[in-house]
């Protein structure tokens, strides 16, 4: 039984489970070299295969040993288990330091692979492409942009290697694992920052300040026909809409030419509506700051996320990557000007009002699609219909699309927050992010009207996710009239990344730190009281106080549950006494508003 078990997984992983494909050839096969100097692993064996951590770290080694006057090798980082995060730099006449670069009058390019280990195409087609710079083929790319290229993010993942990591992924034949060892997605990471990998990557993004960030994924879900799908925060959702619009008008069209004239079809990074159902529509995502491309537009920093399609073949994919990047380092050089002049006017002009939840809208547009045909069957397995998808092109002339348009919840944006010296985590984590934050020496005078924000309802997520318990709460704002914030830190929103202090730092921001768990001891009780002691106090409260008596028996009257409920009723007048706690349910996180 177990022998026949084995043959038969063994017969599966050769792909036969997945749909069929549509036949492929295209012109980027001719960047592939089968022997010479620096050969990749991945053209060894004729584009099916990925090298290890090992193996990959020794060949950022040969590309350093190659062409060491334009590569040059960093650990930016470590994993938890101590593996290093390696980043390579290329640039013309050993210009390497973070303050070379931003001097010598080109853009800089942070290409980001494996940030989920089996989707690894980024490493790849970058080793094929620092190849033909080290060599002399391409000496053109290192003229337009300085390169940083972190070939493993999740160096953890990657070496959970397998054949059968990923289900409905062509290739490579061994591929990592999605999370890092501490089972942390790295890629639901850009707010709350648990992880040395992220962590690592956004004090290289502050300290190079790179003019573009590319973050390379392979696909789940539906089939289609394009190999390569990208994407970024579409204007209308931006809260960086300057930088959006350069993205959409000038990068894009010279990648996706550059795509084309070399045989692949670029796509947009959509989603199925209904995975058994293709025809019903696709989902037009908008990412929220977790995600490396929501981040990206908080910050204003301009960031694509790539999506290669997982049913095509490794190779193709992998050819397909190196030439977007070709493209896009074209695009870069060439419109630099344009790309800088929009990071620099939203950096300067930041909103009062930001959303921070949106919804698919009830209504869709209407967007030509290449598609893949399908049928449904009967499944006796599932014991429902199922999509079989045929591996014929199917041209949609008016598919519906639903982006996520409808504000779900908008937020005034503070003036300043403050953030009490008990939390140096809370600090730390926002210096990371690169929010200018300062330290109150001695009583300042407040800009505005001080605020505080106290958890009127709360409910926690019934499993953790990420490794925390989200809350989710509705609050109330009340005036603060005095409070000395000595030794206090005061984070400004009217700076570059005052969008991002605001989603990080606002209690109803759904991506907050808040939202994501590090405050919930604010919804621990410490303090208890006796009846004994209680009883007599609150009766001679209630004498002394009769708005407090009649609140009292308006209470009793109008609610039976709580006259029936002894224990409410000691709670709710405990809560009136100076005994209670004042910090229980208080976000400890104070806000000044401009005065309306």
């Amino acid at each position: 039984m177990i022998a026949s078990m084995i043959m038969l997984t063994a017969g599966l992983s050769l792909n036969g489970h997945l749909p069929p494909l549509i036949p492929w050839q295209g012109t980027s096969e001719q960047l592939m070299q089968t022997k010479g100097p620096l050969t990749t692993y991945f053209e060894l064996s004729e584009g099916a295969d990925s090298p290890d951590y090992q193996q990959t770290m020794a060949f950022v080694e040969r590309l350093v040993a190659a062409n060491p006057t334009q590569f040059k090798a960093y650990d930016i980082g470590y994993s938890n288990s101590g593996r290093a995060i390696k980043m390579l730099v290329a640039s013309e006449q050993s210009q390497f330091s973070a303050s070379m670069l931003k001097n010598n009058n080109k853009p800089t390019l942070l290409i980001q692979a494996g940030i989920h280990a089996g989707e690894i195409d980024g490493k790849d087609a970058a080793f094929m492409m620092l190849r033909d710079i080290a060599l002399g083929k391409r000496r053109d790319l290192l003229s337009k942009v300085n390169i940083l290229f972190i070939p493993i993010l999740n160096v953890d993942g990657h070496e959970r290697r397998s054949r059968y990591n990923r289900i409905n992924q062509r290739g490579p034949v061994e591929m990592g694992f999605r999370t890092n060892a501490n089972n942390l997605n790295l890629n639901r990471d850009y707010t709350k920052l648990d992880t040395p990998e992220i962590r690592a990557v956004l004090k290289v993004i502050n300290e190079y300040e790179p003019q573009l960030y590319l973050d390379v994924h392979v696909t789940d879900g539906a089939d289609y026909q394009y190999d390569i799908t990208y994407g970024f925060t579409p204007e209308f959702a931006s809260e960086s809409p300057a930088i959006a619009r350069v993205l959409e008008t000038k990068i894009k069209p010279v990648i996706d030419n550059t795509l084309l004239s070399q045989g692949h079809i670029p796509g947009p990074l959509v989603f199925a509506m209904d995975k058994r159902d293709f025809k019903k529509g696709i989902a037009g995502w908008v990412a929220s700051p977790r995600f490396s491309n929501g981040w990206g537009d908080l910050a204003g920093v301009p960031t694509i996320l790539v999506e290669n399609h997982s049913l095509k073949p490794y190779k193709q994919r992998v050819l397909g990557t190196y030439v977007l990047y070709d493209g896009l380092i074209s695009a870069l050089s060439e419109h630099q000007a344009e790309l800088a002049e929009a990071v620099a006017y939203e950096q300067q002009n930041l909103p009062q009002q930001l959303v921070v939840k949106r919804d698919y809208a009830k209504k869709p547009d209407f967007i030509s699609f290449k598609g893949v045909a399908y049928k449904h069957f009967e499944s006796a397995i599932s014991g429902q219909a199922e999509a079989k998808y045929l591996g014929e092109a199917l041209q949609y002339d008016a598919l519906p699309i639903f982006w996520q348009k409808d504000v779900a919840l908008k937020v005034d944006v503070p003036q300043i927050f403050y953030v009490p010296p008990a939390y140096p985590d809370v600090v730390e984590k926002l210096k990371i992010h690169g929010i200018a934050v300062q330290k109150l020496s001695e009583q300042q005078q407040v800009q505005g009207t001080l605020k505080s924000a106290s958890i009127a309802q709360h409910s926690f997520a019934q499993q953790p996710f990420e490794g925390r318990f989200r809350v989710d709460a509705t609050v109330n704002f009340d005036a603060v009239e005095k409070f000395d914030l000595t030794g206090w830190y005061a984070v400004p929103t009217q700076q570059a990344r005052g969008e991002l202090a605001t989603h990080l730092l606002h209690p109803l921001a759904p991506d907050s730190l808040f939202s994501w768990g590090e405050f919930n001891t604010i919804f621990q009780r410490t303090e208890y009281v006796e009846n004994y002691a209680l009883e007599p106090f609150a009766r001679s409260m209630l004498k002394e106080n009769p708005a407090m008596a009649l609140e009292f028996d308006r209470k009793i009257r109008e609610d039976k549950a709580f006259a029936n409920n002894p224990s409410a009723r000691m709670e709710w007048l405990y809560a009136q006494t100076p005994y209670y706690d004042q910090a229980y349910l208080k976000y400890p996180i104070l806000m000044s508003f401009k005065e309306k």
